[in-house]
């Protein structure tokens, strides 16, 4: 009963949350453009599709995937994980003692990212204005192994307690110096496989586990430390995929001077 009632609660946030956006949507067809909106039937029934699935997706953060990322958090960092005896007590903070902490933030920050709907959307419409040359799979693996080296950067600043500022100007100062050097053509795609990384699916597991891992750890605050995981999320993958650019126009280079010497 409980469940249903909360469902229900979802429900009427999300059909207040929407109502704006369709009353722009028509309002514009209606008012400014003064044409009939085909297919009123098909569009009534995606609006309400898009409604019923963006509740059940809230719902499902609610009962499956920030409480996973709280669990995993915990136990990664409980002291009979770490020092193999449920004796241990989390006392002075180390990073190496965490860093199984890394590898599960980088393995989380690949997998979300490869299945984000918004990516495999951009991939496939780069793939497309570009006549093939920038491939579908190479840009989604380079944007996930760019948020994956993200959150695990971001992960290790919240077990030292490093000043988030530190790490974010530095990253930007890379970019800064990337964007110069890169191919002209790859730079605008790399800055929004930075913002497409933040979407519905990467979001709510790395925003869960940076909470945990501030909640767990000793000394830390959630408000302070909790947040800006997604930060790292945005800003790596920019990183990744003007490097992948890089690469690949150093090697067709590479390539053209060995076919000139024959």
């Amino acid at each position: 009963m409980d469940g249903l009632v909360g469902f229900g609660t979802t429900l009427l946030t999300m059909l207040r949350d929407i109502f704006p956006i369709a009353a722009i949507l028509f309002g514009f067809q209606a008012l400014v453009l003064r044409r009939k909106i085909k297919n009123p039937a098909r569009v009534a029934m995606g609006m309400v599709l898009v409604l019923l699935g963006l509740t059940l997706f809230l719902e499902g953060l609610e009962m499956a995937l920030f409480p996973i990322g709280r669990l995993m958090a915990q136990q990664l960092t409980a002291p009979e994980f770490i020092y193999g005896s449920a004796d241990g007590v989390l006392g002075a903070i180390y990073w190496a003692d965490f860093l199984w902490i890394y590898a599960f933030a980088a393995a989380i920050g690949f997998a979300t990212t490869v299945a984000e709907p918004a990516l495999m959307a951009v991939a496939i419409k780069a793939n497309q204005v570009s006549g093939g040359t920038i491939t579908v799979r190479g840009l989604r693996y380079a944007v996930a192994f760019g948020v994956a080296i993200g959150v695990a950067v971001g992960a290790f600043r919240i077990v030292t307690g490093t000043p988030l500022h530190w790490f974010i100007i530095s990253g930007y100062v890379v970019v800064i110096i990337q964007t110069i050097f890169a191919p002209k053509l790859i730079i605008p795609l790399a800055y929004d496989s930075g913002g497409v990384t933040t979407s519905t699916v990467t979001v709510p597991l790395v925003a869960a586990l940076g909470l945990g891992l501030a909640e767990t750890i000793p000394g830390r605050s959630a408000i302070l430390d909790g947040f800006g995981l997604i930060a790292f999320a945005s800003l790596f993958p920019i990183i990744a995929v003007m490097g992948y650019a890089q690469i690949g126009e150093f090697r067709a280079k590479r390539l053209k001077r060995q076919s000139e010497k024959k």
